[in-house]
């Protein structure tokens, strides 16, 4: 699996901490940036990781920033994003099982390093349950893309 990562100044830290993550189930890491603590915009991270993932040059796409609400709101702008903002692990694992997310938001600022690293972990092991939810995916998709 290849997985794209962003973050802005707000969300560096913990994106490092999910390379690891990343690397230590074997999958592929293309990295978006940013690596510095200056101030920069988070749209300008978003938007690649989201259209790697939705040109399918990645499969999934992870993002952090300060909340990761900016985020979130950003990725779910790209035709075919379905960005869950999650914190805790039940959220990680039920938006992949139901929803099909394809792009994980965090917020740094929300959650310590542990915690995202078992979230991204948890969201990245999980698969999509399709059957009853599949019909649910469908209707936005079908909206999204008229």
């Amino acid at each position: 699996m290849r997985v794209a990562i962003g973050a802005d100044h707000a969300g560096v830290m913990i994106k490092d901490d999910i390379i690891g993550v990343i690397e230590d189930l074997g999958m592929e890491v293309i990295d978006l940036g940013c690596n510095c603590k200056d101030s920069v915009d988070y749209p300008d991270y978003a938007i690649p990781v989201a259209e790697h993932v939705a040109s399918g040059k990645a499969d999934r796409g992870i993002l952090i920033c300060g909340t990761g609400i900016g985020m979130s709101i950003t990725a779910n702008k790209v035709e075919g994003i379905r960005c869950a903002l999650v914190h805790d692990l039940f959220s990680a694992k039920a938006t992949r099982q139901h929803n099909d997310s394809n792009v994980l938001a965090m917020g740094e600022r929300i959650i310590g390093p542990g915690l995202a690293k078992e979230i991204a972990k948890v969201w990245l092991e999980t698969e999509y349950e399709g059957g009853r939810h599949a019909k649910r995916v469908g209707k936005i998709t079908a909206y999204e893309t008229n």
